[in-house]
């Protein structure tokens, strides 16, 4: 199922891949990326591209869908964990607001759409 939802993500134009350590951050944006599993391994992007991440299906242990309350909008995340509760990657929802700050309501649908194939949390 991990693999399904990361597919259905990266269907989605304009979601930032993040994986994130205390060294470095890596951000890829999610437009044309493709999607690959080799045992353990799920690759997203092309392998020899400018860019690609390779996530080990056997550590991610469940995913969460986020709406977390900023300053002045919302931000839509699905967020993926290990055992310990330690994010391993996130796949942000950008371009969800218009100039003027009003929620698009398209964007919001794509997001509404996951939660309600997934739920709000997936244990892997």
């Amino acid at each position: 199922m991990l693999f399904e939802l990361l597919s259905d993500i990266i269907k989605v134009d304009d979601v930032l891949l993040i994986t994130k350590n205390n060294g470095a951050t890596c951000e890829i944006r999610s437009n044309f990326l493709t999607i690959r599993q080799k045992e353990k391994w799920i690759t997203i992007g092309d392998n020899d591209g400018p860019a690609h991440m390779h996530v080990n299906s056997e550590i991610i242990s469940f995913a969460e869908f986020i709406q977390e309350q900023k300053t002045d909008k919302i931000s839509f995340s699905i967020r993926f964990f290990d055992e310990n509760d330690e994010r391993i990657v996130a796949a942000f929802f950008t371009k969800m607001y218009d100039d003027s700050k009003n929620l698009i309501s398209k964007r919001k649908v794509l997001y509404d759409s996951l939660y309600e194939k997934y739920s709000s949390k997936i244990e892997f």
